[in-house]
């Protein structure tokens, strides 16, 4: 009689057959692998059941109901997969926990808060080095497109193209390339950090655009720190759910704020959401309005439109 295969080999095939297809998976791979190491630690053999998934959802010392929730929520699409292969299997549904995730409200960062970080980041240490201006203008190149931080730190050479005011961002979420034009401000700034970055490492033999005093690629750690540094200097207090102001939270501010522009000039909303939502590497508009956040400046303008509809106006 053929043994049973092990969970880890079922999610290892699993997770294979989906990066054919395009998918990154890296999350969901760190947990589907605590999954199946779980189940075959307690010798667990046969189909995906109801009560192994609550088994594992339940098994960290830390979990919490949301945690829990979101461990089914993990688990539901392989076993969706495994049920294919196997009828007996059985899917458990995430509510059994309750809900799986909860949107925490970002900090949205004012206009003065932006200029300060930029401020404060030319002054980091070392002076005189490459570092200051590097977290300055990588802070200020996504408080002005609304990218992604891997996107801004995985830019070649090639991918910033100053003469056309375009980049080229190759490595987004979803493994769909996309162009992101530039406002003449954000180019001028790319390029005056270019010409200090080639002054200053005239030999650096790495093509990344964003590099280190040392020559090599910024990397996602040394930005956070940088960040985390700041964020304490000057004092900032989260406007929202998470603990403190995060770099993601540029992200949000620039589709808030890129919404309030296109208010006061008339334009309409419903329509520029599609390409604001292509802009910034959404594959669907509901990701972009996601990101909407109810700030003062927007609730003003929802509250004088409404105020208008309501007394015969043409538009809400």
């Amino acid at each position: 009689m053929k043994a049973a295969k092990t969970m880890v080999s079922l999610v290892e095939d699993y997770l294979e057959r989906r990066r054919r297809l395009g998918f990154a998976l890296q999350s969901e791979e760190q947990r589907l692998m605590c999954f199946a190491r779980f189940a075959d630690q307690i010798g667990h053999r046969g189909p995906i059941t109801v009560e192994l998934a609550l088994r594992w959802a339940c098994s960290s010392s830390r979990s919490t109901a949301a945690s829990r929730a979101g461990r089914l929520k993990i688990l539901s699409p392989f076993a969706k997969y495994r049920l294919q292969f196997d009828p007996a299997t059985e899917i458990a549904s995430s509510g059994l926990c309750g809900p799986g995730y909860r949107r925490l409200t970002p900090h949205i960062y004012s206009e003065e808060e932006i200029e300060t970080l930029l401020v404060t980041a030319r002054q980091l240490p070392p002076t005189g080095g490459l570092r200051p201006v590097t977290c300055e203008t990588v802070f200020g190149l996504l408080a002005a497109t609304g990218l992604r931080i891997s996107e801004a730190l995985a830019l070649r050479r090639d991918d910033v193209n100053l003469e056309r005011s375009l980049l080229t961002i190759r490595h987004s979420k979803f493994r769909k390339a996309r162009q992101v034009p530039l406002h003449p401000t954000t180019t001028e700034a790319l390029r005056a950090y270019a010409c200090i970055r080639d002054k200053r490492l005239p030999a650096s033999t790495t093509d990344a655009f964003f590099v280190s005093d040392c020559g090599m690629p910024v990397n996602y750690r040394q930005i956070a720190y940088a960040f985390a540094r700041l964020r304490v200097q000057l004092g900032w207090q989260a406007r929202g759910g998470h603990p403190h102001p995060r770099i993601h939270d540029l992200r949000h501010s620039f589709i808030c704020r890129r919404l309030i522009g296109w208010y006061q000039e008339g334009i309409d909303v419903g329509n520029a959401m599609l390409v604001l939502s292509t802009y910034v590497g959404h594959t669907q508009v509901t990701d972009t309005f996601w990101y909407v956040t109810a700030i003062p400046e927007l609730m003003t303008i929802a509250g004088d439109r409404f105020e208008h509809f309501a007394r015969g106006g043409n538009h809400a």
